[in-house]
């Protein structure tokens, strides 16, 4: 969705996964705007002018107040937490993690936000999930997204906080419990200070 960082500009770096402040609501008619049970999502996700889309898999908790986004190519993932208010980066490579509170509270381009206008436009479906079409209306610009009844993105298209233009496919769409061990950095990763670190972590 939507992101300070630019999602479609900037999946290489992780913080990007940090989107859109949730705020209080200002209209009836929305989609719902979290997965209501456990789902796991792999997304094709394009910018514009790149050569081809990059493979994003992102970890819904039914719960509502947990969200795991795991980066193209193994490079790490960024972990939210709702309810604690807080980020946590986890590098691959460097096999560390940082956490920290935003100042500005949690954003995230795969959650919708009622700061946004919606527009419903009729009914459509992707990676064999039936979802309504709706007209989004943001401060940067204007995008189409196509959401399940529980809450799952499946399909935007549009411009970002950045005014950058791109695109995010659900390929494959599995309910199933996921293990709260997903929402957490790896036990044997080293904690980093946020803004640097051990291994270049920054």
């Amino acid at each position: 969705m939507m992101n300070k960082s630019g999602l479609f500009g900037a999946l290489g770096c992780l913080g990007v996964m940090i989107g859109l402040p949730v705020a209080h609501a200002q209209q009836a008619d929305h989609p719902r705007l979290m997965p209501t049970r456990d789902v796991t999502v792999d997304y094709a996700v394009t910018h514009e002018g790149a050569p081809q889309p990059q493979a994003v898999r992102v970890y819904f908790g039914g719960e509502g107040a947990r969200l795991r986004v795991d980066g193209p190519n193994g490079v790490g993932a960024t972990i939210l937490d709702r309810t604690a208010q807080q980020v946590t980066v986890v590098l691959n490579r460097q096999r560390v993690y940082t956490q920290f509170n935003p100042r500005e509270g949690l954003r995230n381009p795969f959650l919708l936000d009622l700061s946004m206008q919606f527009t419903r436009k009729g009914a459509s479906s992707q990676a064999g999930q039936a979802c309504t079409e709706w007209g989004i209306t943001a401060r940067q610009g204007n995008a189409t997204a196509c959401v399940t009844d529980d809450g799952v993105i499946l399909r935007e298209d549009g411009v970002d906080a950045d005014g950058m233009r791109g695109r995010l496919e659900a390929t494959t769409v599995t309910y199933a419990p996921i293990a709260s061990t997903m929402f957490a950095p790896p036990a044997d990763y080293q904690r980093v200070s946020h803004g640097g670190g051990a291994g270049g972590a920054s």
